[in-house]
Protein backbone atom coordinates (compact mmCIF):
# COMPACT_ATOMS: atom_id res chain seq x y z
CA UNK A 1 0.00 0.00 0.00
CA UNK A 2 2.96 2.69 1.09
CA UNK A 3 4.40 1.80 -2.47
CA UNK A 4 1.49 2.21 -4.24
CA UNK A 5 0.70 5.39 -2.70
CA UNK A 6 3.99 6.97 -2.88
CA UNK A 7 4.26 6.04 -6.50
CA UNK A 8 1.00 7.27 -7.43
CA UNK A 9 2.10 10.90 -5.32
CA UNK A 10 4.98 11.00 -7.75
CA UNK A 11 2.66 11.14 -10.71
CA UNK A 12 0.54 13.90 -8.87
CA UNK A 13 3.59 16.32 -8.98
CA UNK A 14 4.30 15.40 -12.97
CA UNK A 15 0.82 16.36 -13.74
CA UNK A 16 0.73 19.57 -11.80
CA UNK A 17 4.39 20.11 -12.77
CA UNK A 18 2.82 19.38 -16.76
CA UNK A 19 -0.12 21.92 -15.91
CA UNK A 20 2.05 24.56 -14.43
CA UNK A 21 4.69 24.06 -17.66
CA UNK A 22 1.27 24.13 -20.55
CA UNK A 23 0.27 27.07 -18.68
CA UNK A 24 3.67 29.25 -18.71
CA UNK A 25 5.27 28.42 -21.90
CA UNK A 26 4.25 30.49 -24.40
CA UNK A 27 4.30 33.88 -22.09
CA UNK A 28 5.39 37.18 -23.28
CA UNK A 29 7.74 38.96 -21.14
CA UNK A 30 5.73 41.75 -20.12
CA UNK A 31 3.17 38.57 -18.89
CA UNK A 32 5.35 37.23 -16.96
CA UNK A 33 6.57 40.49 -15.11
CA UNK A 34 2.56 41.84 -15.05
CA UNK A 35 1.85 38.12 -13.32
CA UNK A 36 4.13 38.39 -10.52
CA UNK A 37 6.46 35.41 -12.01
CA UNK A 38 9.10 37.56 -12.78
CA UNK A 39 11.41 36.19 -9.67
CA UNK A 40 10.51 32.34 -10.40
CA UNK A 41 11.65 33.61 -14.58
CA UNK A 42 15.01 35.15 -13.36
CA UNK A 43 16.12 31.78 -11.23
CA UNK A 44 14.32 28.76 -14.05
CA UNK A 45 12.94 30.40 -16.78
CA UNK A 46 9.83 28.25 -17.33
CA UNK A 47 11.38 25.18 -16.40
CA UNK A 48 9.25 23.37 -13.76
CA UNK A 49 10.53 24.17 -9.92
CA UNK A 50 8.61 22.49 -7.69
CA UNK A 51 7.68 24.75 -4.69
CA UNK A 52 4.80 25.94 -2.40
CA UNK A 53 2.35 28.72 -3.69
CA UNK A 54 4.31 31.53 -0.68
CA UNK A 55 7.56 30.48 -2.78
CA UNK A 56 9.47 27.98 -0.49
CA UNK A 57 11.18 24.79 -2.80
CA UNK A 58 9.79 21.60 -2.22
CA UNK A 59 12.49 19.72 0.00
CA UNK A 60 12.81 17.01 2.61
CA UNK A 61 11.63 18.73 5.17
CA UNK A 62 7.90 18.14 3.77
CA UNK A 63 8.29 14.24 4.71
CA UNK A 64 7.76 13.73 8.32
CA UNK A 65 8.56 10.41 10.10
CA UNK A 66 8.78 9.38 13.63
CA UNK A 67 9.46 5.52 12.83
CA UNK A 68 6.68 5.03 14.40
CA UNK A 69 4.20 3.62 12.51
CA UNK A 70 1.07 5.09 14.33
CA UNK A 71 2.69 8.36 14.17
CA UNK A 72 3.65 7.87 10.93
CA UNK A 73 -0.01 7.10 9.65
CA UNK A 74 -1.53 9.89 11.71
CA UNK A 75 0.87 12.31 9.28
CA UNK A 76 0.24 10.63 6.28
CA UNK A 77 -3.67 11.32 7.12
CA UNK A 78 -2.97 14.89 7.88
CA UNK A 79 -0.85 15.26 4.31
CA UNK A 80 -3.97 13.82 2.45
CA UNK A 81 -6.12 16.02 4.31
CA UNK A 82 -3.87 19.20 3.26
CA UNK A 83 -3.39 18.23 -0.07
CA UNK A 84 -6.77 17.75 -0.45
CA UNK A 85 -7.42 21.42 0.96
CA UNK A 86 -4.75 23.02 -1.47
CA UNK A 87 -6.96 21.35 -4.46
CA UNK A 88 -10.20 22.44 -3.03
CA UNK A 89 -8.63 25.69 -3.08
CA UNK A 90 -7.21 25.32 -6.53
CA UNK A 91 -10.65 24.18 -8.00
CA UNK A 92 -11.96 27.95 -6.22
CA UNK A 93 -9.77 29.77 -8.72
CA UNK A 94 -9.47 27.51 -11.75
CA UNK A 95 -13.17 26.21 -11.94
CA UNK A 96 -14.12 27.80 -15.29
CA UNK A 97 -10.95 26.36 -17.19
CA UNK A 98 -11.97 22.57 -17.91
CA UNK A 99 -8.54 21.69 -19.19
CA UNK A 100 -7.10 22.67 -15.73
CA UNK A 101 -10.10 21.63 -13.15
CA UNK A 102 -10.46 18.45 -13.99
CA UNK A 103 -7.36 16.83 -13.95
CA UNK A 104 -7.16 18.68 -10.55
CA UNK A 105 -10.73 17.04 -9.75
CA UNK A 106 -9.14 13.87 -10.51
CA UNK A 107 -6.06 14.13 -8.39
CA UNK A 108 -8.53 15.06 -5.47
CA UNK A 109 -10.39 11.92 -5.20
CA UNK A 110 -7.17 10.36 -5.46
CA UNK A 111 -6.19 12.11 -2.03
CA UNK A 112 -9.66 11.31 -0.59
CA UNK A 113 -8.72 7.33 -1.49
CA UNK A 114 -5.43 7.95 -0.16
CA UNK A 115 -7.07 9.31 3.01
CA UNK A 116 -9.13 5.79 3.13
CA UNK A 117 -5.98 3.59 2.83
CA UNK A 118 -3.86 5.19 5.28
CA UNK A 119 -6.78 5.25 8.01
CA UNK A 120 -7.60 1.50 7.36
CA UNK A 121 -3.31 1.11 8.05
CA UNK A 122 -3.54 2.97 11.12
CA UNK A 123 -7.18 0.87 12.03
CA UNK A 124 -5.90 -2.50 10.99
CA UNK A 125 -2.23 -1.39 13.54
CA UNK A 126 -4.65 -0.37 16.22
CA UNK A 127 -6.74 -3.47 16.36
CA UNK A 128 -3.43 -5.44 16.88
CA UNK A 129 -2.55 -3.55 20.53
CA UNK A 130 -3.70 -4.42 23.62
CA UNK A 131 -7.45 -3.27 24.06
CA UNK A 132 -6.23 -0.76 27.38
CA UNK A 133 -4.01 1.05 25.63
CA UNK A 134 -5.84 3.83 24.95
CA UNK A 135 -2.64 6.02 24.15
CA UNK A 136 -2.22 3.89 20.82
CA UNK A 137 1.52 3.89 21.25
CA UNK A 138 3.20 0.90 20.13
CA UNK A 139 5.21 -0.57 23.33
CA UNK A 140 7.37 -3.17 21.36
CA UNK A 141 9.62 0.28 21.13
CA UNK A 142 10.05 0.38 24.55
CA UNK A 143 11.19 -3.36 25.31
CA UNK A 144 14.45 -3.91 25.74
CA UNK A 145 16.86 -4.38 22.29
CA UNK A 146 18.49 -7.46 21.77
CA UNK A 147 20.80 -6.60 19.13
CA UNK A 148 24.08 -5.88 19.59
CA UNK A 149 26.21 -3.42 17.65
CA UNK A 150 29.34 -4.79 18.94
CA UNK A 151 31.54 -5.64 16.01
CA UNK A 152 33.66 -7.36 17.88
CA UNK A 153 31.45 -10.44 18.43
Amino acid sequence: MLNDIGTEELSHLEMVSTIVHQLTRDLSMEEIEKSGFGPYYIDHTVGVWPQAAGGVPFNACEFQSKGDPITDLFEDLAAEQKARSTYDNILRVVRNIPEIADPIKFLRAREVVHFQRFGEALQSIQEELDAKNFYAFTPGFDNPCTASCNSSK
